[in-house]
Formats: structure tokens, sequence, C-alpha cells
């Protein structure tokens, strides 16, 4: 009821701001009408890159094996959560006006040849964020393809060609709509990458502008009407999605480490081994540019500054609240869904677990933006700041944490239910014995998930944030502002280090805490 009052309240204050409901007003406008088509246009260019090149990208990874491939796969999954500036730093110190590349080519007397800002820029970073996303997902379609098949394949002396075609192919286009879909709305939704990288009024989406509205133009009523606008075409996605995407039949232990191939011929490994180098090329040097450039003259300057530190300190305590928020309720809304489904009232539970996840038919920026336009009526908005911000990250959080947790929650109830109840255990006394032991590593990874999401953000803080309340994304997109890359580079660095430590000391800790001791069989 607290999710659903706090949405419909943004919303509330959108239809009361909008100067009207007729949303046609939105399109009568040349402005906004080339910003809706804009917002299509690069997010349909994004999945085409981003989705096209991945098929062929997780083809070459389901067919071979080297040392690192562990390391690589956990670096794809870890894009999709990183801080979208970080990346977006990563990308300028390569590609750039004075990146890597302008100074290779200046070298030889040549100039870049594209910017990297505008539609270039959105187009690649979005490759950059999504392709390895994609490439999982399709890679785990692939994984489920029985072992069996492999064999008989082989048995058969089909070709490359064959095997992809009547055994590959169709695990992977039951996957595409689902995957199309997903990547369609985050480059559809994505504020921090256009803001960094769109170059001025022609490469603008709806979220930014509905942050310019607000935020430099003051003009309340184009905000909540863009806002409105955005909240449908977002919904009409997402239903269109979930009606496209079927679920993927996955076999358990079907995946084996022994690769099947048929015919490797010298063609067919080029082929894929140049596909799998494209993608490290993609992913990598960014990434270890972030580290590099991190390291320079401007840290000691930037680590005695005392606005990275109460920014450094502002960012700690959202995401850390923000995700206990978020996994609090994640296990609260579970508990009533699967006792529901339990019950055999599958459509409650799909209703109840569907308002946790109402925050990816409305994105972030939108909800934020009603608040902002429901708080100024009764106070001053930037002096709840924090508490809006650490709300709309919660909120923002919580649809991962309610994939992370649905199924293992579920799990343990149909496991442990009746002996619970024959033992009369419930509460904290149950959730210590059994529900504790049980989902303490779904937990974690829910709270990592949350965490790394929340410390990234950009856009609640973008519209809240002051010169007394920033966080480090906000500091960091200042600094990339006034062109200070060499301070830049530290505080990306110190995301970067944020992110990838929260994920180390959690698998740490699990590694740990798995450890029994049979010394004592009682």
């Amino acid at each position: 009821m607290f999710i659903a009052t706090f949405v419909v309240s943004a919303l509330g204050a959108l239809l009361v701001n909008a100067p009207t409901l007729d949303v046609s007003h939105v399109w009568s406008d040349p402005y906004y009408r080339h910003v809706t088509k804009f917002s299509f246009y690069q997010s349909f260019l994004s999945t085409l890159l981003s989705v096209g090149l991945a098929i062929p990208v997780a083809h070459a990874l389901s067919r071979r094996q080297f040392p690192g491939k562990s390391l690589l796969l956990k670096l794809f999954a870890t894009t999709l959560v990183l801080p979208v500036l970080v990346g977006v730093f990563g990308l300028l110190a390569i590609y750039g006006n004075s990146g890597l590349v302008a100074q290779l080519l200046e070298s030889f007397d040549n100039k870049l040849p594209f910017s990297i800002y505008g539609l270039n820029g959105i187009l690649l970073a979005h490759v950059f964020f999504n392709l390895p996303y994609a490439t999982r997902l399709l890679l785990q379609a692939l994984d489920s393809i029985p072992q069996q098949q492999h064999k008989l394949c082989v048995h058969l002396g089909m070709g490359h060609w064959d095997k992809f075609r009547w055994i590959e192919w169709p695990r992977i286009k039951q996957q595409l709509p689902h995957v199309c879909g997903l990547v369609f709305m985050l480059c559809f939704t994505s504020f921090a990458t256009v803001m960094a990288l769109g170059g001025g009024p022609k490469s603008t989406t709806i979220e930014l502008a509905i942050y310019q509205a607000i935020k430099f133009d003051f003009d309340l009523q184009a905000g909540a009407l863009l806002a409105i606008w955005q909240m449908m075409l977002c919904g009409m996605m997402a239903l269109t999605i979930q009606r496209l995407a079927k679920p993927i039949s996955v076999t358990p232990g079907s995946h084996s480490n022994y690769i099947y191939l048929c015919k490797d011929t010298l063609a067919s490994k080029c082929w894929d081994w140049g596909w799998i180098v494209a993608a490290m090329l993609l992913v990598l040097p960014p990434l270890l540019m972030v580290v590099l450039s991190g390291v320079n003259s401007q840290a000691i300057e930037v680590f005695s500054d005392s606005r990275f530190w109460l920014a450094l300190w502002a960012s700690i305590k959202v995401a850390t609240i923000a995700s206990f928020i978020a996994v609090l309720a994640g296990i609260a809304i579970l508990i009533t869904s699967r006792r529901l489904r339990l019950n055999t009232r599958e459509k409650s539970a799909d209703h109840i677990e569907l308002i946790g996840t109402i925050i990816l038919v409305t994105p972030g920026l939108v909800i934020s933006t009603g608040i902002f336009l429901l708080l100024r009526s009764f106070t001053d908005v930037f002096s709840l700041a924090f508490f809006v911000v650490v709300a709309v990250n919660a909120l923002m959080g919580l649809p991962y944490v309610i994939k992370t947790l649905a199924q293992p929650m579920l799990h343990v109830e149909q496991q442990y239910q009746y002996l619970c109840a024959s033992l009369g255990m419930k509460g904290w006394q149950r959730f210590r014995v059994v529900e504790w032991k049980a989902l303490k590593k779904p937990l974690a990874h829910a709270f990592a998930i949350s965490f790394m999401f929340a410390i990234g953000d950009l856009s609640a803080i973008a519209l809240f944030g002051s010169q007394e309340f920033r966080t480090l994304p906000l500091y960091l997109f200042q600094l990339l502002g006034s062109y200070q890359m060499d301070a830049a580079a530290v505080v990306s660095l110190t995301l970067l280090l944020l992110s990838v430590g929260c994920f180390t000391i959690i698998e740490t800790l699990l590694k740990a805490n798995s450890k029994v001791n049979y010394a004592n069989p009682d």
C-alpha cells in the first residue's frame, strides 16, 4: 500500500500540473515530436546493434573454452549494474576528443573521424552496456541445449551452419523477443548516458527533456505532460514485450563443460575468435582506462577536497539505506505472494508482485518529477531531498530484488512449510533457523544488485541535488561538465572500486559462511 500510495501520489501530482491530458498536444509541438522520434530512433538502433552483435558473440562463447572465460563472463554480468558515468568516462578516455584513439591518430597527423557526443556516443555507450548483458542472456539459452543434441549433431555429421539452423537458432529465437524488449526499454529510459553524451537539442530524449523543463526552464507543466507521455509509452511497450516474450524451457543439468564441435575448420575458429576478441576490445579497454586514468596527480587534490568526501558519504548512505529498504520491502511482498501462490491464487500473487515492479513502467525520473511537483506546494523540496532520493532508489532496486528472491523464497516455503508448522516455528525463530540459512546467498546478491544500482544512479539526484547534497555520480557529472578530466578520473575509479568491492566482499562472506564443520555430527 505504501508503494502504491507513493507512486499514485507522484502520478496524481503530474496529472494536476499537466496543462492538458490530451497527449496529442505533445505530438503537435515540433520540439516534443522530435524528442519522441529521437527516443525511439536511438533505442531502435541501440537494440539492433546490441542484440544483433550479441548473437555471434554468444554463439562463439558457447563453442569455445579459454583461460579467463569465467572472468570475462563475470565482467559481462557487471556492465548492466556498473555506474553509468563510470562506463561513460571510460569510453571518453578511449574515444573522446582527447582520448587514446584521438592521440594515436594525431601522432599520424590524422583527426578523429567522428565525435563521441551526439548519436554516435549514445549508440556506443548503449552497445557497451547492453551487448554484454544480451550476450549473457543468449548464452544462457544456448547452454540450456541438452548435451544429447550436441552428440547427435556430431553423430549425424552436421556442419556448423546446419547445427546453428536446426538446433541453436530455435533456442536463440525463443529468447530474442524478451532480450530485444528488455534492451529497448533500457535504452529508451536511459538518462545518464544521454545526459553525458547527448549533443544538445538535436540528441535529446524524453527523459532528458523532462529534466531540462523542470531543472533549467522551471516549466512544471511541460515537465508533467512529458512525464505522463513517457509513462504511457513505457506502459505500452511493457505490455507489448510481455505479450511477445515467452519463457524458455531449461533442462536442469543439461549443460556440459565438454563442447562437442561439428567439423571444426580453420574458418570457424577464426570466425569465433574474431567475435570474442571484438567483444573483449569493446568491454575491457574502457574499464582498464578507468583504472589507469584514476591514478594521477589530481588524486591528492581530490581526496583533500571536502566535497568529494561529502559526496562519497552521501552515496554510501543513500545506497545502503535504499538497499535495506528494497530488500525488506521485497521480502514482505514475496512472503505475501508466495502464500497466495500456494493457496492457488496465482492472479492475486502476480498483482502483488506487479506493484513492486511498477518502477519498470514508470521510470525513476518520472516518479522524481511527480514527487517534486507534489512536495513543492507543501514545503521546501530540497530540505527533503535525501529522503526522496532514498525512496526513489529503493523503488528502483525493488524489481531486481523481487526477481532475485521470488523463486528461492517460494521453494523454501514449499519445502519447509509443513515441518515449521508441526514444530510451531514462527516469526523471527523461523527466519533465523530456516529462511536465513536457505536464502543467505540470494539475499546477499539482491542487496548487492540494489546497492550497485543506487550508488550509480543519477536520475533522482539530478533533480534534487544541490551544493549541500550531492552523490558521487552527480559530483562526477559536474566534473565532466567542467572538463576536469583528471579529477573526474579519480572519482570514476572510486565509483568502480565501490561497485566491484561490494560484490567481492559479499562473495567472500558467502564463501566463509558456506564452510560446514563436520566435526560434531549433532
